[in-house]
């Protein structure tokens, strides 16, 4: 029996494609921005493969959105743990997010660029 893909993949390539469309991007167009094959982008829409946070990265920049939010899904069920489970989710990116942000703003300080 094939084991359905786990959430949070489901849900990252959920988002990706919802944002691509929303930008009005072909699957290719998206590829060829982040440095990916179209394959390979085929196969992170359909669940098929994991990516790098390399490529990570690189979708969420061509996509013009903040990392985090490819990992918030879009529609939460009606049951309290599902929603407890987004806004954990959210929180926790928010987290990492402001640690990013403040690693970046010491690294422009000790360079003496901010």
């Amino acid at each position: 029996m094939v084991e359905k893909a786990p959430i949070l993949r489901r849900t990252l390539a959920a988002n990706i494609k919802r944002f691509r469309e929303m930008e009005g991007m072909t699957q290719e167009n998206l590829a060829e921005k982040a440095g990916i094959s179209t394959p390979m982008m085929c196969d992170i829409e359909g669940c098929r493969t994991w990516i790098s946070d390399k490529t990570l990265a690189n979708l969420s920049t061509a996509l013009k959105v903040e990392t985090y939010r490819l990992f918030i899904p879009d529609k939460i069920d009606g049951d309290d743990a599902s929603k407890l489970l987004a806004k954990e989710i959210t929180q926790e990116f928010l987290k990492i997010q402001q640690m990013y942000n403040n690693a970046i703003e010491n690294i422009l300080k000790k360079r003496g660029l901010h």
